[in-house]
């Protein structure tokens, strides 16, 4: 399916990166490394120029946290959007937030998708997205209220709950007037669920894949990798991009990470032998 996101149209074979800009003090990867704008606006810079199609911009920890009320998270989000918006024209920005009073705002300035993270909490969101002709994704979260941990959480089949759930909420968006072409569907790893959920999600992601929706993953450094290889944040980094390679190998699109060059190749590399991206410069044997 050819992708819609706001301004800009990708072909259905792409796949995007979509880097991360924490304008937290919190977070659980940098550690609040890019809470002042500038700094954020830093690290815009980088990842565009590593080649980023997609910037996505938070301004809550998604997890457990400080209290932020939605006038602090317009105020840690708006302008900066607004600023990115001046400076990159071209480029995708999209918001990581949950409540349609921050997407008004965010898309009012620019933002291009709106990355719903936890589920349709807010069932407005979708109507701000298709009022500004915004992308949205819809992510699986189980049914639970924002930035709430998992404890003993239980599925019969978590992966038919994953394709049950996002497809229904694609379809919710499409009803309220958001592009068919512009909703993404994310299994979401680690949200309300544990390292054995996660692991089946990104071992069955073909499933959801198959449904034709363009599937978003989230997998950067995230707690199932750590737990598997027994990995302290900071020593994620190999576990992340093998959980990318499957997930690219069962038809991923879009790839949420921290470190865009080493997933890009991983991503490339998995087209290829795919066959679904030709080498970037195939000499040997035939000079």
């Amino acid at each position: 399916m050819t992708l819609k996101l706001g301004r800009r149209t990708f072909d259905d074979d792409a796949t995007l990166m979509m880097a991360v800009v924490n304008r937290t003090p919190d977070s659980f990867y940098d550690r609040g490394a890019t809470w002042a704008q500038d700094k954020a606006f830093d690290r815009v810079a980088q990842v565009v120029d590593e080649g980023a199609e997609i910037v996505d911009i938070g301004g809550v920890r998604a997890g457990p946290g400080t209290e932020v009320d939605a006038t602090e998270e317009r105020r840690r989000v708006v302008d900066f959007v607004a600023r990115v918006r001046a400076h990159y024209p071209d480029l995708v920005i999209s918001v990581d937030t949950w409540r349609a009073s921050v997407a008004r705002a965010v898309c009012a300035e620019g933002a291009d998708l709106l990355n719903d993270a936890w589920g349709g909490a807010d069932p407005e969101l979708a109507r701000v997205a298709a009022e500004f002709d915004a992308a949205v994704v819809c992510t699986h979260t189980g049914g639970v209220p924002p930035r709430t941990p998992p404890h003993r959480v239980e599925y019969f089949d978590v992966v038919a709950s994953v394709v049950a759930d996002t497809v229904a909420l694609a379809e919710r968006a499409v009803a309220a007037g958001v592009d068919g072409r512009s909703v993404l569907v994310d299994p979401a790893h680690d949200f309300n669920k544990n390292t054995f959920h996660s692991l089946e999600i990104t071992r069955r992601l073909g499933e959801l894949t198959a449904t034709g929706w363009p599937v978003l993953v989230s997998l950067s450094h995230k707690d199932f990798v750590g737990e598997t290889l027994d990995a302290p944040q900071g020593e994620r980094l190999t576990g992340t991009l093998a959980a990318t390679a499957v997930c690219a190998l069962a038809g991923a699109r879009v790839f949420r990470v921290h470190e865009v060059l080493p997933t890009r190749q991983v991503v490339d590399m998995v087209s290829s032998i795919a066959g679904r991206r030709p080498p970037a410069r195939p000499v040997r044997g035939l000079a």
